[in-house]
């Protein structure tokens, strides 16, 4: 029998959550207008081979071609998708986004007050040369960007040293569900969005680890809080509960260090999607715009389709898929806790969908020390495996953009890890009866 630790059970409950759940900047990083940059010499339909990389190179960022090592490599066959393709959300979350607009404002810290549903702020009119609250109005938009109904999915969280891929990995399933900010016409009328009256909640999440055999049968629930919109000194960090089979019992996991370097993983709680935090625990600024080249509408299978992908010599690369020219917007993330371990990191969001794409976490001498970057799937798009991201009665078009994949590269140590979720689709539990024994954290007790 495995005697469970106590640290590894919160190693082990970190690393499972986040699975379901990198000098100073170069002028170049920023807005394709501000640096002269030309117009692309690719075209949609090309194959970017190893010998051809020099075409992306102004229109990828400078941090990601200077450690290119990492994700270019010889053999590799890059196809060229769309430029600027319409990903746009469906008319219910235009419809709330309207409704609401102008009710959403930036409060002390950066908090977010007036909040229903929807854009809190009208991206088309977030100025980013003239506006100083720019940056938060762009990542409150990313925080609440169009996700569906939430995520149901099934992952496979990787450890990579210098190429060699390690023993350690985990599997098994997750489900997030929106429980306010919801865009359902019914709900957007009579409760703001919130799915049960009076919710305190942004939304649930659950996992199950499936493998590797010592950990299996360990089941998660976390909820995110409506208060963790509110000021620094007010807001309420999630909470966590594992339940763990050979204890027979579920225990609370502390969130609160939620930039704490996972052991054995180069991930913080908070680097997932790139970002993953509390808004108002940070200062934002945004940087500026450019065109980006990018993974895109995914044209490969991962897990759990097929478990031997050819991620490139490091295990990190997605140089073998299909990538995208994109709008993004650069946003820096300063954190006000003067002991978290990052100076700042960048985040490139993708402008119509919000999506991530690319982020560079640097360290307390302002070196560069992490580089995160994601791919994703289209909801329209049934080439790859048919049908696999529901709708649902009130929405009949999710029109979703999910990230099915994150990629984290430490450049001053050579290690990664890769998560897998080529399933995220979003499925709804059922009726509201069905919702809540899911988010029951009693559930946890009685196991599968």
């Amino acid at each position: 029998m495995v005697r469970w630790r106590p640290n590894r059970l919160a190693r082990l409950a970190s690393v499972v959550w986040m699975a379901l759940a990198a000098v100073a900047v170069p002028l170049s990083a920023f807005a394709a207008e501000d640096t002269g940059v030309a117009g692309p010499t690719f075209k949609e339909g090309d194959v970017v081979g190893f010998d051809k990389i020099e075409s992306i190179k102004n229109f990828v960022p400078a941090e990601f071609w200077a450690n290119r090592d990492f994700f270019f490599y010889e053999g590799m066959n890059m196809e060229v998708g769309p430029f600027f393709k319409d990903y746009g959300q469906p008319p219910e979350y235009l419809a709330a986004s309207e409704k609401f607009k102008g009710q959403a404002k930036v409060g002390p810290d950066d908090s977010l007050e007036g909040f229903s549903s929807g854009f809190p702020f009208d991206p088309a009119s977030i100025d980013c040369k003239g506006d100083p609250q720019a940056g938060v109005k762009h990542i409150w938009n990313f925080a609440y960007q169009w996700d569906g109904d939430g995520s149901d999915s099934r992952y496979f969280y990787s450890y990579w040293d210098r190429g060699e891929e390690l023993p350690l990995y985990y599997e098994g399933t997750s489900k997030t569900i929106m429980m306010s900010h919801r865009v359902e016409p019914e709900l957007v009328e009579k409760q703001a969005g919130d799915l049960f009256r009076g919710e305190k909640r942004v939304n649930a999440f659950g996992i199950e680890v499936d493998a590797p055999f010592d950990a299996r049968g360990i089941l998660l629930m976390s909820y995110r809080y409506k208060d963790s919109e509110k000021p620094v000194a007010q807001a309420k960090n999630d909470d966590t509960w594992v339940y763990v089979p050979t204890l027979r019992r579920v225990r609370r996991i502390s969130t609160a260090q939620r930039t704490d370097a996972i052991s054995g993983t180069d991930f913080t709680l908070d680097d997932l999607f790139s970002f993953n935090g509390v808004v108002p625990q940070y200062e934002w600024k945004c940087l500026g715009e450019q065109d980006v080249i990018t993974p895109f509408n995914t044209k490969v299978k991962g897990y759990p389709y097929v478990k031997d992908q050819n991620f490139g010599p490091y295990g990190l690369s997605f140089a073998n898929d299909r990538w995208e020219l994109r709008r993004a917007v650069i946003v820096r993330m300063t954190p006000r806790n003067k002991d978290h371990p990052y100076a700042f990191k960048d985040i490139y969001i993708d402008k119509e969908t919000l999506q991530p794409l690319y982020s560079f976490a640097y360290d307390q001498k302002q070196e560069l020390w992490k580089i995160l970057y994601h791919n994703h799937r289209w909801s329209g798009d049934d080439s790859l495996t048919g049908k696999w991201h529901d709708s649902w009665e009130e929405v009949a078009e999710p029109r979703v953009m999910s990230v099915v994949a994150d990629v984290i590269i430490n450049v001053q140590t050579g290690t990664g890890n890769r998560i897998e979720i080529w399933d995220a689709g979003g499925k709804p539990v059922g009726n509201k009866a069905q919702i809540r024994r899911y988010i029951d954290v009693g559930r946890l007790t009685r196991g599968r």
